[in-house]
């Protein structure tokens, strides 16, 4: 099974990236570096929500959640502890 991390790095190298992951650090800012711009954050928004079954809410869609692999795989594990705990 592939790990978080894994899924959401696979995810922004293939769809942003064009498959080259050279530069792709785990705490390289998405929007820093023009990886992702706003219509970016909605396709990754979408792509999370549908890969790990979790509603992100409006609120939530700031760049300390979701500008960089760290931060998301931070996000998701939370999102995903907050679901088990309901």
């Amino acid at each position: 099974m592939v790990k978080i991390p894994q899924k959401i790095r696979n995810f922004i190298v293939e769809n942003f990236l064009f498959g080259n992951d050279e530069n792709l650090n785990n705490d390289t800012s998405f929007l820093e570096e023009g990886i992702i711009d706003s219509t970016g954050v909605l396709e990754l928004v979408t792509f999370l929500e549908e890969t790990f079954n979790i509603q992100i809410e409006d609120e939530e869609l700031i760049p300390e959640n979701l500008d960089s692999l760290n931060n998301v795989t931070n996000f998701i594990e939370a999102k995903l502890k907050q679901t088990k705990a309901a």
